[in-house]
């Protein structure tokens, strides 16, 4: 075991950054909470058809196309990256750029939902809406995690991380792909009838 010296004032500074990022996950995980509820509640206040709806609903799968495409390119690097073949800076920066489409395209699927008429007394567009709101929750999770990763060195291997880094890392990728799934696969059956 070696022991590296670091200085009080090194400790101090990452505490200080660790509590801001829990500050930073709580404030973004209550504003997503909000963000949906209030999607959720003026969808049953707004009624739109014709023009108004079919405009939301092109809206709502291009916004869907945007999140879910980035969603798809960051995992499916992140997966070239479990198998040795992306270093670990090319997922720090692709996730950079991929973040603000992800939650650009959540918020145009939050705001064009309002005029969708969703049925709220079926079940499946409940299971739907509760897939959608986890999969921001579970996506904010990840934020600790991937600023832990960005301080690391920038060739470091899946393999190079801490179990618990790891076992993070996985355990919010399915939950992401089941979530992301559940909503578009609910999303067209009950376009469809």
């Amino acid at each position: 075991m070696s022991y590296v010296p670091v200085s009080r004032r090194t400790i101090r500074r990452h505490r200080e950054s660790e509590r801001a990022t829990r500050r930073l996950v709580i404030a973004l995980s209550g504003a997503a909470a909000l963000a949906w509820l209030l999607s959720v509640a003026l969808s049953t206040a707004v009624r739109v058809g014709g023009y108004e709806h079919n405009l939301a609903d092109v809206l709502h799968i291009l916004s869907l196309v945007v999140a879910f495409g980035a969603i798809l390119l960051v995992d499916w690097h992140g997966l070239l990256w479990l198998l040795g073949r992306r270093t670990l800076a090319d997922i720090i920066r692709l996730d950079g750029a991929a973040t603000p489409l992800i939650w650009g395209g959540l918020a145009g699927m939050l705001a064009t939902g309002v005029f969708l008429n969703p049925h709220l007394d079926n079940p499946m567009t409940d299971l739907k809406l509760a897939a959608v709101l986890v999969l921001s929750l579970n996506g904010i999770m990840l934020i600790p995690l991937m600023r832990r990763l960005a301080h690391l060195p920038p060739d470091t291997p899946f393999g190079g991380l801490t179990v618990g880094q790891r076992v993070h890392l996985l355990v919010c990728l399915a939950v992401s792909q089941a979530c992301w799934w559940t909503a578009i696969v609910i999303g067209f059956i009950n376009a469809e009838f």
